[in-house]
């Protein structure tokens, strides 16, 4: 037996300055580290070459998809230990500029050299997106981002989501099922929103129509949906067909900046924020304040990060950017509700619901693993492992409040100050 991860442990080790929390099992069958503790699996060398010429997330990331590391226990176990890594200790960058100018960077480059060898670069799994410079979020451009993540192939989302097709934070109650909790969901944004019958409700970013079919069924509203995705476009209408929907639900594959035919009564924008960027957010929340009646009202579901203390340097997650939501970026909760309130909205309530999208993304996961060769064959191996690790890493990042989800409702207050929201919006238990 080789000693191979011997060498690993104590490469990661001087690099840490701390024992590795995970026990390693190289391609030559050693294995080292903490008896059992999950065990990570480097399947092939050519991880660390990886590693060598992109170190740190991305080519650790690569490495993930294309099959060279895997965890072999409990996923969740695994990424939690290193994540308390990366989080208590801090994702530092020398201070001297290029990373390789740190001495403890340049050895572990050498290690890695040893240990890899010194081929050249493998390339880029094909599941990572290509992109040309440019300005972020024109209309073209958060198109094809869109594109990217969403027509990854229905039958796919089919399997991770379940029947209801919903692809945001369920609303959980104790003992309920995944489809108990997104029909809770669409519900509670239909009862926030207050719709009645006949009114004219824009679902933005509308997914395959969930939503839309909630409120047009249940309350009896028409309902405009806009996507970016043909696909997402194609199935909305399929099952809203079958529903015997079609007289009240439209489906377009329209950017929200493009919209013209308010005003409406309420306005639902449902884990879409994310994907609109900081240069066109306010653009965002005034484009939705215009298409409002006076006194209609928007239910901005959306994922926060806690604010940096230099907002400069904020930078997006390098596995999530290239592989997950290409140019998506999540904003803190004081900047968004500062936005919609500069576009003139009066936000009248803010819920946030953390721990429930740590539970839909556990479900998530589990409907992934469950039926994983399927899975495999309607996308790839690649983007399955993508969809694998990036669920279970964001379960474990709401799970310790790194990142949050909130429901902000915001009205379109006209000039006699009549919001037309009750006394009290809501009760406590």
């Amino acid at each position: 037996m080789g000693d191979a991860a011997m060498r690993l442990t104590t490469l990661a080790e001087e690099l840490l300055g701390a024992p590795l929390p995970v026990r390693i099992r190289a391609w030559d069958g050693s294995e080292s580290g903490p008896p059992g503790a999950p065990v990570l699996v480097v399947r092939h060398r050519r991880a660390l070459r990886r590693l060598l010429w992109r170190p740190g997330e991305l080519g650790l990331a690569r490495a993930w998809v294309a099959g060279e590391i895997d965890v072999d226990g409990d996923l969740y176990a695994a990424l939690d230990l290193l994540s308390g890594i990366i989080w208590e200790r801090g994702e530092a960058r020398p201070a001297s500029g290029h990373p390789l100018r740190d001495p403890r960077l340049r050895a572990a480059a050498r290690g890695l050299l040893k240990i890899g060898g010194a081929l050249p670069p493998p390339p880029p799994p094909a599941e990572e997106v290509r992109r040309r410079a440019g300005p972020l979020h024109t209309k073209r451009r958060d198109k094809k981002a869109i594109s990217h993540h969403y027509d990854v192939g229905n039958p796919f989302y089919e399997l991770v989501l379940g029947p209801s097709m919903v692809y945001s934070c369920a609303y959980w109650h104790d003992g309920g099922t995944l489809e108990d909790a997104q029909r809770d969901k669409l519900d509670l944004v239909c009862r926030k929103l207050g719709l009645k019958e006949g009114d004219r409700l824009l679902d933005v970013g509308c997914g395959w129509g969930s939503m839309a079919m909630h409120a047009a069924r249940e309350y009896g509203v028409q309902v405009t949906g806009i996507t970016l995705s043909r696909e997402q476009a194609a199935f909305a209408r399929k099952r809203i067909a079958e529903e015997g929907l079609t007289d009240r639900i439209e489906i377009r594959v329209q950017d929200y900046r493009d919209v013209r035919d308010g005003p409406y009564d309420a306005i639902s924008s449902i884990g879409m924020a994310e994907h609109v960027g900081q240069v066109r957010y306010h653009q965002y929340a005034e484009q939705l304040f215009s298409l409002l009646e006076p006194g209609g009202r928007l239910l901005n579901h959306q994922i926060a990060r806690p604010p940096e203390e230099n907002e400069s340097a904020y930078h997006v997650d390098e596995f999530i950017d290239r592989y997950v939501f290409p140019d998506g970026e999540l904003a803190p909760l004081g900047r968004t509700v500062t936005s919609l309130e500069a576009a003139g909205f009066e936000v009248r309530d803010v819920e946030a619901i953390r721990e429930h999208y740590a539970l839909t993304l556990r479900r998530w996961v589990a409907n992934l693993e469950a039926d994983w060769d399927r899975a495999v064959r309607h996308s790839s191996p690649g983007r399955a492992r993508v969809w694998r690790l990036y669920m279970a890493a964001c379960a474990i990042s709401f799970e310790r409040n790194k990142i949050g989800v909130n429901q902000i409702l915001a009205v379109k207050t006209p000039g006699s100050g009549a919001s037309g929201l009750p006394l009290r919006t809501r009760t406590w238990t």
